[in-house]
């Protein structure tokens, strides 16, 4: 028997990956774009990010995919002229179904993505870098989210855009376009923070919860800051003219924190101090000058007093708000900012989205869009296996589904084929469920 069934084999895949990233994919609804090329190119994204050449070779060896590379150039062409739109709306539609219809709160962001070449046109251009690669010619790129870390809207600017002026355009754009109203609350870190953003959120009528930058405030509000009491959980919440809050908090992790950095940056200064080796560059060095004291132009020395008055500080951390929340309730939303983070970790790192190699700005914004949408589907399926109560992450089921082969089988007696897919391993077995039933999905 066993001889009969291997000598009528007619194909084994490993596309066990595939089969579950297809799933989610649909349950989403990017099954509406019939263009199967989005499909691949997702799937390829999420398992095995590389260039555009070599997920045409990635898709036909592990998942018998044949498509052309010119055929993917054209779709990207297209992706860019037509769709867009559409993927966005898609995402922004599933993930208010996600939460009862009511998105309740938005977290933005901005990272930079790099090229490996300096070349520079309208949207490539040099600029502060995320990354470390201010040498090289980047992207701008600004990242809504929902609650639970799910992407709801991006764009592009150009690399030497200051990311303080990109929040606006995208939030109003992204209201405007999905009819949203102003009921939500928009959350940002102090990055974000000035005068001109806080003003301008006002006056569109949006509620906001920024990270303030509490050193910068004016000396009365200072004092009430300082005032605050050294104790978890204890907030101090202040009022400003304007009727706006600021709601200050206290964290003995943060005090330990900021006790060590500033610990390590002046054991770094003291050393260059004493081997005289202090330049210029270093006065000019942020976490450097703050400590240093620069007298008759020439003589520079290590200022113990401002060392002392940077101290105060260890532990305090500010939220600007024009909610009526409580203090906790601010704190609360505040720290999910970090789904935002996580978000721009997973597509710089499991999705390789830089350094690009794509020249043109419709080929740039056509390769965002698609790791825009392999976020997407990450995230959902995060998500599902967790309420699956499957013992692994995201990354892991995927390395193990790799390991699954599917065979082929000939049945000559009535010129039928079955397919089979061989869970052999415990792990193998673990999320068998994911690739032969749906009803995972539905949770």
């Amino acid at each position: 028997m066993t001889e009969y069934i291997v000598s009528n084999i007619i194909s084994t895949s490993l596309n066990s990956p595939q089969r579950i990233i297809n799933k989610v994919y649909d349950k989403i609804g990017f099954n509406i774009i019939h263009d199967e090329e989005l499909r691949h190119l997702v799937v390829s994204r999420i398992c095995s990010p590389m260039s555009k050449k070599a997920t045409v070779d990635y898709l036909r060896r592990h998942f018998r995919e044949e498509v052309s590379l010119q055929k993917i150039y054209r779709y990207l062409d297209k992706l860019y002229n037509t769709q867009q739109e559409l993927v966005q709306e898609i995402s922004v539609k599933h993930t208010k179904e996600l939460f009862g219809g009511n998105l309740g709160i938005l977290f933005y962001d901005v990272t930079t993505l790099y090229f490996e070449i300096t070349d520079k046109d309208e949207l490539r251009e040099s600029g502060f870098s995320k990354d470390g690669k201010n040498a090289n010619s980047q992207v701008v790129l600004g990242l809504l989210v929902s609650r639970g870390g799910y992407p709801l809207s991006y764009s592009l600017f150009n690399g030497s855009q200051y990311e303080g002026y990109t929040m606006l355009p995208i939030v109003d754009d992204f209201v405007q376009r999905f009819n949203l109203g102003k009921d939500f609350v928009v959350i940002a870190d102090s990055g974000l923070m000035s005068a001109k953003n806080v003003k301008l959120l006002r006056d569109g009528g949006y509620k906001y919860i920024i990270g303030a930058r509490i050193k910068k405030e004016s000396g009365r509000i200072m004092k009430k800051i300082i005032a605050t009491e050294r104790r978890c959980g204890v907030f101090n919440d202040i009022k400003y003219p304007d009727g706006d809050r600021l709601i200050v908090g206290y964290s003995d992790e943060r005090a330990k924190k900021n006790a060590f950095d500033r610990e390590q940056g002046v054991e770094r200064l003291r050393k260059r101090f004493s081997k005289g080796t202090l330049t210029k560059a270093d006065i000019n060095k942020r976490g450097y000058n703050k400590f240093l004291s620069v007298s008759s132009g020439i003589t520079v020395s290590i200022d113990e007093e401002k060392i002392k008055e940077d101290a105060i500080w260890d532990g305090l951390k500010g939220y600007k708000t024009n909610t009526d929340l409580s203090p906790e309730k601010v704190y609360e939303a505040y720290q999910n900012l970090w789904n935002v983070e996580r978000s721009f970790r997973i597509t710089k790192g499991t999705l390789d989205v830089r350094p690009m190699f794509h020249f043109t700005p419709r080929r740039i914004e056509a390769h965002v869009c698609i790791c825009f949408v392999a976020l997407k589907v990450y995230k959902e399926l995060e998500g599902l296996l967790k309420l699956s109560g499957c013992p692994y992450s995201v990354d892991e089921t995927l390395k193990i589904a790799e390991t699954i082969v599917t065979i082929e089988i000939a049945r000559p007696e009535n010129k039928d084929t079955i397919t089979k897919t061989l869970c052999l391993t415990e792990e193998e077995r673990a999320i068998a469920y994911l690739i032969d039933t749906h009803d995972w999905l539905e949770l």
